[in-house]
């Protein structure tokens, strides 16, 4: 858990023993349902719970935000972004619900109350949300037609309602469309983890 500590100095007593937790069950529950690829499992830690947390580096959510997490997975980014925001509500959506069951599991383990979990596909979801997050499930111009009537209108934090993607790679064609509108953060200037180098932070107000 040093990673994480040294990113996040005022984590609670509370927070620390549910990042415990996370770090416990998920390895036991990968040994069953294959939510984080089995090579990857020993980087539990850096490459997917601070990897998550990139998202409280760059907006503070407010109380009483709501936020989705699209393709959520084992709860990716959701799950940790909850343990870091208890005051905001967080939505998990997947289709494959062996992998939500996990999320469920760890949430109700670790204590994390501020989650609901939906199975089933993103045109089910009902309600408005203040954010739509997601952790490299599929590029924006496939994925903006599908969230953009869940953004709320009326903006409650410090940065407008919208989307907020943790993606990889080279993302220059990806986001051509949206180069007016985009904000593109290199999670290497958050971290200083080599895995880091490559990330990015996605921001698109919608």
């Amino acid at each position: 858990m040093q990673s994480i500590k040294k990113y996040f100095k005022q984590l609670s007593e509370n927070q620390i023993n549910q990042l415990s937790v996370m770090l416990r069950l998920y390895p036991e529950w990968n040994a069953r349902v294959n939510v984080i690829s089995r090579k990857d499992i020993d980087n539990l830690e850096v490459n997917h719970i601070l990897h998550s947390l990139a998202i409280a580096r760059f907006v503070q959510f407010t109380p009483g935000t709501r936020v989705i997490d699209l393709g959520t997975g084992g709860g990716f980014p959701a799950i940790p972004l909850a343990m870091m925001f208890p005051e905001t509500h967080f939505h998990l959506v997947d289709r494959i619900g062996k992998k939500l069951r996990v999320a469920e599991d760890v949430a109700r383990q670790a204590g994390i109350a501020n989650v609901t979990l939906q199975h089933g596909d993103i045109k089910e979801v009902k309600g408005t949300f203040d954010f739509v997050v997601s952790r490299a499930v599929m590029p924006l111009p496939d994925m903006v037609p599908l969230v953009r009537r869940l953004v709320d209108r009326q903006q409650r934090n410090a940065i407008p309602n919208g989307l907020i993607c943790l993606k990889g790679g080279d993302l220059d064609d990806e986001l051509r469309p949206y180069a007016k509108q985009v904000l593109i953060e290199d999670l290497a200037t958050y971290f200083d983890e080599p895995f880091f180098t490559t990330k990015k932070l996605v921001f698109l107000p919608l």
